[in-house]
């Protein structure tokens, strides 16, 4: 199961998210949650750091578990609005494979 927490800041903007574990959904490179959430992931931190110009803080560790950790997001309007919309993305995943991802807030 993959597990994600968003952290937020005092204003409830995303400060950061951390996901681990994998989805196991269906046979290596034919997961397609596990496809879905990574591109997702991998759009937003792109979105980040190309379009709003904005780098977060990246750490990564596929070997052991699948591990992502995203933190000092910006907390400006363009980032919140990719932190969100990744957010949301994710919520509507989990709604149709509850069993195959679980999202926290914090």
């Amino acid at each position: 199961m993959i597990r994600a927490v968003f952290h937020t800041n005092q204003d409830h903007g995303i400060a950061s998210f951390e996901m681990t574990g994998h989805a196991d959904h269906g046979d290596y490179g034919q997961d397609i949650v596990c496809a879905a959430v990574s591109a997702l992931a991998i759009a937003t931190v792109n979105g980040l750091e190309r379009v709003v110009k904005q780098p977060a803080t990246i750490t990564a560790d596929h070997a052991n578990g699948g591990l992502l950790k995203v933190s000092s997001i910006d907390p400006g309007h363009d980032s919140q609005i990719l932190m969100q919309t990744f957010l949301e993305a994710m919520l509507d995943i989990q709604e149709q494979y509850a069993e195959n991802i679980d999202i926290k807030m914090s």
